[in-house]
């Protein structure tokens, strides 16, 4: 033992031990190094090059194999997406059905990182405690169930009678979007810190495992069913070397003691174990499964029953109040951050209600008088917990303002036909506006991170509730910080209110950067061909609209515009033919006929709008009110 891990109470002895009998002693207490975890150092080293690898070959080609990450099996259940990630999900399982859970131990780069950080932690004299909780040991399991077992009992229930129970599986091994469903890398630093280094810091070595991994929920259900397993011979003199050197908290002398074999699911077989056993009475071998094992050996738990109901409210409250807050925070790091501020939570109430407590070699109360590193520990808990919390109330305005925005009635094409849609608002449109406006304005002004979807709602309910230009701003600042579809979406929006106030060439600017991003996006063609009209560049406009329409002959506001362009050029045949195209395809409802005419007239092609008002009328004579007055009138 390194003299600077020793404390001044082991250093300053009263007696003296006889030479031999100290010498005797050490022989018989130091536990060996572990010639298996060199290796498994190497096999986990070989995975983060080979992740590494992953991505340099996505950035050369553009193209490469889907992530081979078991959440990626979601998407198979959801979409009938086959991935990679889904191929290693069910060979991982099939194969600790039969040799138990080694690919935790062996292949897992969270473990890795936990196994680092715990060596990192051990080399700066502190060894991580592992913290027992009787009810927390259920998350990963019910969390796992949720991802992949809930979203197919919901479409059991939810589905049409004719629609089958999976969807149509289709091939999605390769892919020229690999990192589409893992955070950015400004989250993905914080996400590897919390669950990795923090966990097993505040929770012990395998820490996450134990309280945070959904995937460890199945593996640890298949370890139980496996016959492969670390087994003992009569050598073993319960010496204690196995539990010493074991990272994943298992009492392996005692479970060998008590059941000839390790059957704590935690087992991740490492085979640390069999390498330091002084009398080589480890092994691995086969035989029959845990399952049929009784438990019998009870754990010394970190919590009493009572503590234990408030770890399970803590550790809730934390995880939905950080989980996608901001659209940022992954599930998997929602989970570990609940699993630290339980702990923390827990200490603190220890920290007030026991007359002594510490924390590694920290004594952070003694006789009831709180030490300096215990106001130092309360702080940061406070600190964290109140990071959490505000986390919290953003996500639950964030939520609030969502369903508001839900909730709207009006469709989003009427709304946009014209300047002011507040003729068209219900008056549970204008309740849901009234609070949208109220909970995006929390969340989004007072959060600490921009949520990019929070602000493109809060800028539609801007809109409808007639802060034009608050709305636009809003959708500058979504559009700055969004990507690939979001970012058209935005962008397109954002030209069309311009154009409906006239700011012909900066929505046009918007619009031509909404195409470029989704080429396919037919709204925003019609909408740049209004631009283009707007401005005299006529001949231009009908390209792009006939552009969007050769895409899509099943656009009936594309056609309208090219019927009313041709009509009002002269080529009767021609608008005719458009404009027999767009019937054919406009649905008959008095809303698209009144939208359309909005638009038509929008470009003073005040005839072809009459006949769409004219239609409006006929399918509900109460729109005839709409031609005479105005908004502010009718209300």
């Amino acid at each position: 033992m390194k003299s600077g891990c020793v404390s001044q109470q082991t250093k300053q002895r009263r007696s003296i031990e006889l030479p031999v009998l100290a010498g005797a002693q050490e022989k018989i207490d130091r536990v060996a190094v572990s010639n298996t975890a060199r290796w498994r150092a190497v096999s986990l080293i070989a995975l983060y090059l080979f992740m590494i690898a992953h991505i340099v070959h996505w950035r050369l080609m553009g193209t490469t194999v889907s992530p081979i990450e078991p959440s990626e099996s979601m998407y198979t259940l959801q979409n009938g997406a086959i991935n990679a990630g889904f191929i290693f999900f069910i060979l991982a399982i099939l194969s600790t059905l039969v040799f138990g859970r080694f690919v935790c131990g062996w292949g897992c780069h969270i473990v890795a990182l936990q196994d680092f950080c715990g060596w990192i932690l051990k080399k700066m004299c502190l060894t991580p405690r592992p913290f027992r909780s009787r009810l927390l040991v259920f998350v990963p399991l019910i969390v796992a169930l949720y991802m992949f077992v809930w979203p197919t009992v919901n479409r059991m229930f939810a589905k049409p009678a004719d629609e089958p129970l999976f969807p149509g599986f289709t091939n999605h091994l390769m892919t020229n979007e690999f990192w589409a469903t893992f955070p950015p890398v400004w989250v993905a630093i914080p996400f590897l810190f919390v669950c990795g280094f923090m966990t097993v810091y505040f929770l012990g070595q395998k820490g996450f495992c134990t309280y945070g991994c959904p995937y460890g929920g199945f593996f640890g259900i298949a370890d139980k069913f496996a016959p492969g397993k670390i087994r003992v011979t009569d050598a073993c003199n319960q010496c204690g070397h196995c539990t010493a050197t074991c990272t994943s908290n298992v009492l392996v002398h005692a479970e060998v003691k008590e059941y000839g074999m390790v059957v704590d699911p935690g087992c991740m077989k490492c085979m640390d174990c069999i390498s330091v056993c002084p009398n080589d009475a480890l092994y691995f071998g086969f035989g029959k499964p845990s399952v049929t094992v009784k438990s019998s050996i009870s754990k010394n738990y970190s919590l009493t029953w009572p503590e234990e109901a408030f770890a399970a409210v803590v550790f809730a409250a934390s995880f939905f109040a950080v989980w996608d807050v901001y659209q940022l925070v992954p599930m998997l790091m929602a989970l570990g951050t609940a699993s630290v501020s339980t702990f923390l939570a827990v200490r603190i109430l220890r920290l007030f209600t026991a007359a002594d407590s510490s924390f590694y070699r920290w004594n952070l109360k003694r006789s009831g008088a709180v030490s300096r590193a215990g106001w130092s520990f309360l702080v940061f808990s406070v600190a964290w917990l109140g990071m959490n919390a505000h986390s919290g109330w953003v996500r639950y305005h964030e939520r609030e303002g969502a369903r508001a925005f839900q909730n709207l009635q009006i469709p989003d094409e009427l709304a946009l036909a014209q300047a002011d849609p507040e003729q068209w608002l219900s008056r549970t449109d204008l309740e849901n506006i009234a609070a949208g406006r109220e909970h995006f304005h929390s969340a989004v002004d007072l959060g600490l991170f921009v949520n990019k979807e929070a602000i493109s709602k809060f800028a539609w309910i801007e809109f409808l509730g007639g802060n034009g230009e608050h709305s636009l701003s809003l959708l500058r600042k979504a559009a700055v910080n969004q990507h690939g579809e979001s970012r058209a979406l935005s962008l397109y929006y954002r030209g069309a209110i311009l154009n409906r106030t006239g700011r012909y060439d900066e929505a046009l600017k918007d619009l031509e950067a909404a195409i470029s991003e989704r080429p396919d996006l037919v709204t925003a063609l019609e909408e740049k061909g209004e631009s283009l009209w707007q401005l005299g560049r006529r001949h231009e406009a009908v390209n792009v609209w006939r552009s969007a329409a050769d895409s899509n002959p099943r656009l009936p506001l594309a056609n309208t515009f090219l019927a009313a362009a041709a009509a009002s050029s002269g080529q009767t045949d021609l608008a005719a033919q458009y404009g027999k195209q767009a019937d054919q395809f406009t649905p008959n409802d008095p809303y698209f006929h009144w939208m359309l005419g909005l638009r038509i007239r929008n470009l003073k092609m005040n005839e072809l709008a009459e006949k769409h008002f004219a239609r409006a009328t006929e399918l509900n004579p109460a729109f005839h009110l709409r031609r005479n007055f105005g908004p502010k009138d009718q209300r």
